[in-house]
């Protein structure tokens, strides 16, 4: 399949590698020359400009935010010179507005979109064990199953409107965020009180929170592990974010949204914005004075 990936970072250099290691013909493209020469090594072809990773039969996105999308073109200038027939797999963590933005101005054109966000670190997707959540067209869906079977160990999918996978990934986001924030606090409380929060944490992610989300982040709040980032702060804060705003749309009630933002943005205001989420733990264990 002639695939273009748009978007090199950490997560979309991995998943980009798996599609070359699986035989894919894949064209890349990156605002910065680093990250596409790694892959021309491996195989890839270089886009000379975005537009030339649009003219195969599918483009992978994997950009920071819903601005790198418009600056990128992807919300409607760039789609004008895609290829007939292209189905665009959005990867990246964006917003419920933007997604059904994109959904819009894909079907205007007479091309395929899917939102199809994952959850990984990026170690995770290099060993191309990424979980998608994707939502879509049937048709849609179906050409995409080789970047899937290339890309990670499941994939769910949640519906035909590309949002909704959006609002999936949106959820659980939030849910690792607070989970950050629940380990910092305990962490804190235990030290504060002179009991070893290293044992605490093995004892606990061995029995009653034994789940790869305590396991792995717990560890890394307690070696402080902070650099180098596998999703820096600032990205938590932008997805929490991205959970209150859905939140306002729909008029639900996210009253731990307000908190987490308010303390990511602390702990920006910090210096913390560019070391991994688990660094908001550090600002924590400050204020509690351990």
């Amino acid at each position: 399949m002639k695939i273009g990936v748009i978007g090199l970072g950490a997560m979309g250099a991995g998943i980009a590698g798996n599609l070359l290691a699986a035989g894919h013909d894949v064209t890349v493209w990156n605002r910065s020359r680093g990250p596409v020469d790694a892959l021309v090594a491996k195989g890839a072809q270089a886009a000379a400009a975005a537009a030339d990773a649009l003219q195969g039969d599918v483009l992978v996105s994997m950009l920071a935010s819903d601005e790198a999308m418009r600056a990128v073109g992807l919300d409607g200038p760039l789609l004008d010179r895609a290829a007939r027939g292209l189905v665009h797999c959005n990867m990246a963590t964006v917003s419920i507005a933007l997604a059904q933005e994109l959904s819009e101005a894909h079907a205007r054109r007479g091309l395929g979109y899917v939102s199809a966000p994952v959850f990984g670190r990026p170690n995770v997707a290099e060993a191309g064990q990424l979980l998608i959540v994707a939502a879509g067209a049937d048709d849609a869906l179906a050409r995409l199953a080789p970047v899937f079977a290339a890309a990670g160990r499941r994939t769910e999918i949640v519906g035909a409107e590309p949002h909704k996978a959006n609002l999936f990934k949106i959820a659980g986001n939030f849910m690792i965020v607070s989970v950050v924030e629940t380990l910092g606090e305990a962490f804190a409380l235990l030290r504060k009180g002179g009991v070893d929060h290293a044992q605490f944490q093995e004892v606990m992610a061995a029995t009653l929170f034994a789940a790869p989300i305590y396991q792995g982040y717990g560890k890394l709040i307690v070696d402080e592990a902070f650099e180098p980032p596998g999703f820096t702060l600032r990205l938590g804060l932008k997805d929490v974010n991205l959970a209150r705003s859905a939140n306002a749309a729909l008029g639900g009630y996210l009253p731990l949204g307000d908190l987490m933002a308010r303390h990511l943005e602390e702990a920006i205001a910090a210096g913390l914005g560019e070391k991994d989420l688990t660094a908001a733990t550090a600002l924590i264990a400050k204020k509690a004075g351990v």
